[in-house]
């Protein structure tokens, strides 16, 4: 017997491919809807900063900014994905793009991080006055802005790039609080110094998010396995015919998508209980959310090392 795939794998597929599409779609839109959102939101909190001082402002200012980049990149990743890697040259389409905008929009918050604690640093050697009232207002704004765009992207399953904005919103949310916080410390107290602290500490958050977001495409790009082996090795063991499962590997082209592959000996002997295996195999890596599965069937070898190495395995 060899490699067997039977004609509802070929079916399930197409319908997976249509949800897929349809799941990119609401994802585009999110993306640039919060695009938008937070371009606007950066524009009000870099003049607030500016006018009135707060370092801490133009911190979560500039956080807000590299945000509405990322989230321009992936709604771009999404929309070439989608339109443009259709033809037979993509055996997967361009669906890579999404954890390459993934790990560059991570990359993108490194920069800030530096540029946020030098400012910082200086105004802790030269604490200088903000503005409190005009502060509070745009850092409220701000903070509006963050909720609204955690409302538009809650809610399904994410993909990568909707869970690492998911990720900077929460935040963005977080050091516009920090913003408010410090900016009515220094109100009540007149310690000025907590200005370039509180700001220390949104760069903080930051790299904690860029790390969330780079490991999370580092781990698509390096073929980190998504499924547990151990667990899906022994679902596959439990099926009616099958001996031996050989070479599972599985891995990711996107956030949406998963490959495996897997070498399964069998004691079937007819051509219809091959199909009712490899069926079968193919129904339980769906249930572990594989989406694309290669499965090769093989009679029992009483060498199965000598029979696997033929084979390249």
């Amino acid at each position: 017997m060899t490699e067997h795939e039977s004609s509802h794998t070929y079916d399930g597929s197409h319908d997976g491919h249509s949800h897929g599409h349809s799941q990119s779609s609401t994802s585009r839109r999110k993306l640039a809807a919060v695009s938008v959102i937070n371009l606007l939101g950066f524009i009000a909190e870099l003049v607030g900063g500016l006018l009135f001082g707060s370092v801490a402002l133009l911190s979560d200012a500039f956080h807000m900014l590299f945000d509405a980049l990322a989230y321009v990149m992936a709604f771009a990743a999404a929309h070439v994905a989608d339109h443009y890697g259709d033809s037979d040259r993509w055996s997967y389409g361009l669906h890579r793009l999404e954890p390459f905008a993934a790990f560059l929009n991570g990359l993108l918050l490194l920069p800030m991080v530096g540029f946020i604690l030098w400012e910082s640093y200086q105004r802790f050697l030269e604490p200088v006055a903000i503005g409190t009232g005009p502060t509070l207002a745009i850092a409220t704004g701000g903070l509006l802005v963050n909720l609204g765009s955690v409302y538009v992207l809650q809610g399904g399953e994410m993909s990568l790039n909707e869970r690492g904005a998911f990720y900077h919103l929460l935040g963005d949310a977080g050091g516009s609080i920090a913003v408010i916080a410090s900016t009515l410390v220094i109100e009540i107290t007149g310690l000025r110094i907590i200005d370039p602290i509180v700001a220390g500490l949104i760069a903080v958050v930051i790299t904690w998010s860029a790390g969330k977001v780079l490991r999370g495409s580092g781990a698509i790009f390096l073929h980190k396995t998504p499924l547990k082996q151990d667990d899906v090795e022994a679902a596959l063991l439990d099926i009616d015919g099958v001996t031996a499962v050989d070479d599972l590997h599985a891995w990711q082209i996107c956030s949406q998508v998963t490959v495996a592959t897997t070498h399964i000996e069998t004691s079937v002997e007819t051509m219809s209980e091959a199909e009712d295996v490899s069926r079968r195999v193919h129904e339980e890596l769906a249930h572990y959310g594989v989406d694309h599965a290669t499965v090769e069937l093989s009679p029992a070898y009483d060498d199965r090392d000598l029979h696997l190495n033929d084979h390249a395995h």
